[in-house]
């Protein structure tokens, strides 16, 4: 999620299509000013410059090698004489290939880099070091391998068909920091070309995971989601996908701001997504802003750039959750939220409750292709929120409603039930 992440259809973004969230990328960076070091995530001394440049030094990915050449023989096995054979068998059974290469269980990591983190439209090149990083969290939290590929042009039918025809060197794609309203348009032509799972990680990743959390949180507190109403302050890809599933998961109503203020059916210049969502959400009428909006909410759900008046969280009902996502800044300060809701959840990792991407992307497309899925449902999206939801189950507090990010635990509990979900659907 970026500053550049709104589906407004003006070429100037405006705060509340902002998004300058990352949440799937641990707090390492300060967007707002790199040169400033910012808290490590296990809160001991901020982690410096030195320290990150260090790291990202020559890359952060290697490929290995799995069967190792270290003689004739093993040479004329990996290569040739002997891999003509492969070759040969897999040109008469091209089904041969999931067997005998890794294309199918290779993720491609894909980006413009038209929304980067906070930093906005930066270009290919300088995405790249967070396509590696994503391509890391594969590998650490789903066994995946993964390969970065940011694309220097930001035209949808080029992208599509240079996916196109890479398709037989991947076995899904994983869209990133894709700037809004074209990350729409691009995911669904590419579910619609490609044969193999497809996922915008900002749009889905983010909700799955913030469906987790509000489970997690209305279980503390003993709360029923079908009967709340959630504030959605962001209508950008995030934003935008979250309203989507909290409606798929049945919450009561969701009301949905962009920088013109809320979402209903009778406002005038709203582009086809948000159209589309005017006739599903604000189903207690509400027209005008944050402050109208927030008056009686049961959750806010920030995804934007601007910032929440503590008073006006204060008019919120009581016992409301406060999730204030955006990067490095929250809409409010937890502290400040604190003092009128029951639960504040950020998207950083030097506060409590962090809602995190790195807890649904992996599993999912792990589950995905263990499955061997053509397409990533509606419901394998809801299964990965309720297994991370369940992996935190016996361990609920209103500070702790999600899993860490880092829990071992959540990458195969998400695969399995995204896995069960992929067969249910038919799609595996």
């Amino acid at each position: 999620m970026t500053m550049t992440d709104g589906s407004s259809t003006d070429s100037t973004v405006e705060p509340f299509d902002a998004a300058p969230s990352a949440l799937d990328h641990d707090q390492t960076m300060n967007p707002a000013n790199p040169a400033k070091p910012v808290s490590s995530p296990n809160g001991n001394a901020p982690v410096t410059d030195d320290e990150i440049f260090a790291a990202h030094e020559g890359g952060k990915l290697a490929i290995s090698v799995t069967a190792p050449i270290a003689d004739p023989r093993s040479l004329a096995i990996a290569y040739t004489p002997g891999v003509a054979k492969v070759c040969r068998a897999i040109a008469q059974d091209a089904s041969k290939a999931a067997r005998y290469t890794w294309a199918h269980r290779v993720v491609a990591v894909v980006s413009d880099g038209t929304a980067v983190l906070g930093l906005g439209d930066i270009g290919a090149s300088a995405s790249l070091p967070v396509m590696e990083g994503k391509a890391a969290l594969f590998k650490t939290f789903g066994g995946l391998d993964s390969i970065p590929l940011v694309l220097d042009t930001t035209d949808v039918d080029e992208i599509v068909a240079t996916l196109v025809r890479l398709r037989p060197s991947f076995g899904a794609v994983n869209l990133e920091d894709v700037s809004a309203p074209r990350c729409f348009e691009l995911e669904k032509r590419l579910i619609e070309a490609l044969d193999c799972p497809v996922m915008h990680d900002d749009q889905h990743g983010t909700a799955i995971v913030l469906l987790a959390a509000l489970r997690g949180a209305n279980t503390v507190l003993g709360k029923d989601i079908s009967k709340q109403r959630v504030v959605i302050a962001g209508a950008g890809a995030a934003g935008i996908a979250c309203a989507k599933i909290l409606l798929a998961a049945g919450i009561g109503d969701v009301t949905l701001l962009d920088s013109r203020g809320i979402i209903h059916a009778g406002r005038d210049h709203l582009n086809p997504v948000k159209a589309e969502l005017a006739g599903r959400t604000n189903v207690a009428g509400l027209t005008g802003g944050l402050a109208e909006a927030l008056a009686g909410a049961d959750v806010f759900v920030g995804l934007s750039a601007s910032t929440v008046a503590e008073e006006l969280v204060a008019t919120m009902a009581p016992d409301s959750i406060v999730f204030a996502l955006s990067n490095p800044d929250p809409e409010i300060h937890p502290e400040a939220a604190a003092r009128h809701a029951a639960i504040v959840a950020t998207g950083r990792s030097d506060f409590p409750n962090q809602i995190n991407n790195v807890l649904a992307f992996p599993g999912i497309f792990r589950g995905a292709l263990d499955s061997g899925a053509r397409r990533i449902t509606e419901s394998m999206k809801l299964a990965a929120a309720d297994a991370i939801a369940a992996v935190a189950a016996d361990e609920l507090a209103p500070d702790h409603i999600v899993p860490s990010a880092i829990d071992p635990r959540v990458g195969p509990a998400v695969a399995a039930a995204v896995a069960a979900a992929a067969r249910a659907d038919g799609v595996a």
